[in-house]
C-alpha cells in the first residue's frame, strides 16, 4: 500500500484549523485552487470526504474529523521535537512563563533568576493570571511554564508535569498594633484580607476561619498579593502575605506580624509541557535547591 502525502496531510490540518481554504493558503502562502487540488488527492486516497460546507465555511466531515485527531498529534509532536532540537542551536531562547497572581512577588522573582543565569542568552517574558487560566494557555503551548500554587494531576492533565520548588508559612500582617487579644482571636477585630477563594491559599484560609470558629470581617479578597499589602496599609486593614517576610520586605515598612497560621503554607510549584524538558531554563529550575529561599 502506497504511503501518504504528508503535504497533503498538512495542508488539509490547516484548512481544519483556519476553517476555510482562502484562510490556509494565506498561512500557507499558497493559492486556494492548490489547497484545493492537494485535499482532492487527499481525498481520493482516503476514500471518502474530508470537510462539508457549513454556512460559509468549512466544517470536517465525520472522516475528517478522524483524520484532523491523528493529523493534529503529528503536527503538534513534529513541532515539539524542533522546539527541543533547536534549544541547542538558538544564540537566544524565548521563555515565556505564566505566574499565578496569587503568589508572593518577591519570591517568584527569585525563582525566576534561576531561569536567567548572568550571561544567558534568554528572553524571558512574564504573564500573570489565575491557575485555571494559565493551563489552558500552556495546554495550547502559549506559554512554556507556569509558577503556581498548587499543581497539576498528570493523570488528568496528559502531558503535563509539575514540581514543588518549596513552600512558606502564612502570617497575617497589620500596620498598627493590636493590643490585648491574643491571636487568632485578635482577627475578629480588623477588616481582614485574604487572597481570591480560587487559590489554593485563599480556601485553605476560608476553612481554616470555620475551624477556629471565628468570625472574621472579610472586607476584600485579592489576587494580587503586593495589592492586597498596599490596600491593607492604606485601610488600616489585617492582610496575608508569607511569614518569611516579617525579617525581610516588612522589616523596614513599620508592618507587625499579627500571628502565624500554623499548618497552613503558601506553596510554590512549577508546571511545564513534556516539550520541555529539555528547555536549559526548566533544567535550572527543576535542579536548583530553593529551600534556603522559603526557610
Amino acid at each position: 500500500m502506497p504511503h501518504i502525502n504528508y503535504n497533503h496531510l498538512y495542508y488539509f490540518w490547516h484548512v481544519c484549523k483556519s476553517g476555510s481554504v482562502v484562510g490556509a493558503a494565506e498561512a500557507l502562502y499558497l493559492t486556494p485552487q492548490t489547497i484545493t487540488g492537494q485535499i482532492k488527492s487527499l481525498e481520493e486516497r482516503l476514500g471518502g470526504k474530508l470537510f462539508k460546507r457549513q454556512g460559509r465555511g468549512l466544517v470536517p466531515s465525520e472522516l475528517g474529523q478522524l483524520v484532523y485527531r491523528y493529523a493534529d498529534k503529528m503536527f503538534t509532536l513534529s513541532q515539539e521535537m524542533l522546539d527541543i532540537v533547536n534549544y541547542r542551536k538558538e544564540s537566544s531562547l524565548l521563555f515565556d512563563v505564566g505566574v499565578a497572581d496569587a503568589l508572593s512577588k518577591r519570591l517568584v522573582s527569585r525563582v525566576l533568576e534561576a531561569a536567567v543565569p548572568e550571561n544567558a542568552q534568554i528572553h524571558l517574558r512574564c504573564f500573570e493570571s489565575t491557575h485555571e487560566m494559565l493551563l489552558e494557555q500552556l495546554s495550547l503551548h502559549k506559554l512554556d511554564m507556569i509558577l503556581s500554587d498548587c499543581p497539576v494531576d498528570s493523570t488528568q492533565q496528559e502531558g503535563l508535569f509539575s514540581v514543588k520548588l518549596g513552600e512558606s508559612p502564612i502570617s497575617f500582617f497589620c500596620c498598627k498594633p493590636l493590643d490585648g487579644v491574643d491571636f487568632p482571636a485578635c482577627l475578629e477585630q480588623r477588616p481582614l484580607l485574604i487572597p481570591g477563594r480560587r487559590s489554593m491559599l485563599g480556601r485553605k484560609l476560608l476553612n481554616w476561619f470555620t475551624t477556629q470558629g471565628l468570625n472574621v470581617n472579610i472586607l476584600g479578597e485579592f489576587d494580587d498579593a503586593a495589592l492586597m499589602k498596599a490596600f491593607g496599609m492604606n485601610n488600616d486593614a489585617i492582610f496575608v502575605a508569607p511569614a518569611i517576610y516579617s525579617s525581610t520586605e516588612f522589616q523596614d515598612e513599620k508592618i507587625e506580624e499579627v500571628g502565624r497560621v500554623e499548618g497552613i503554607m503558601e506553596e510554590y510549584y512549577v508546571i511545564f509541557a513534556e516539550r520541555m524538558i529539555q528547555h536549559p531554563s526548566v533544567q535550572r529550575i527543576c535542579h536548583t535547591d530553593f529551600s534556603a529561599l522559603f526557610t
